[in-house]
């Protein structure tokens, strides 16, 4: 298959642990922004950078999976889930390219001090134009990045708060 004529994708990977209404706004901004097909979420097993999660695997899938349902363009997909491991985002690109032109990659703007961390970064770099979903308390600037887009979203919330709150 020709990539030209491959749907052209999003992704938008994270804990979602829980997902909220900072994450539609994400994605509603995407969508708007962004020439797309499709904006694939894509729920961590477990995120590499961290040792548990709250919710399980299944439990944030099918909340994803709840949140997103209204949005003709979003598909929530269990790959990393069903890795049943902490999954690198270069090897979710990998997966996904094969039947997609992945585009962009969603990320937070409190991702990007260690962006250069991440599993074979220059690689995905290289593949991709990230876009930075602004967050509140966080500048959005990088000489890391070959090429980003900055997604305007004022959401002051984040799922830690929302666990906090829940204790």
């Amino acid at each position: 298959m020709f990539k030209d004529s491959l749907e052209t994708v999003a992704l938008f990977g994270g804990s979602f642990d829980p997902p909220h209404f900072g994450h539609k706004m994400v994605v509603e901004e995407a969508l708007k922004t962004l020439s797309i097909n499709k904006l694939i979420i894509v729920p961590t097993f477990l995120n590499p950078f961290k040792t548990q999660s709250y919710s399980t695997p299944y439990e944030r899938l099918e909340m994803s999976k709840e949140i997103f349902k209204s949005f003709s363009k979003v598909e929530v997909s269990d790959y990393e889930i069903e890795e049943k491991k902490p999954t690198p985002t270069a090897q979710t690109v990998q997966y996904f390219q094969q039947r997609y032109r992945v585009q962009y990659i969603i990320i937070g703007a409190d991702n990007l001090n260690s962006i250069d961390k991440w599993y074979n970064f220059k690689w995905l770099n290289k593949q991709v134009t990230w876009v930075i979903a602004s967050r509140v308390g966080y500048v959005v600037s990088s000489d890391k990045l070959r090429d980003f887009i900055v997604l305007d979203v004022v959401a002051d919330i984040s799922s830690t708060q929302i666990r906090n709150q829940n204790k």
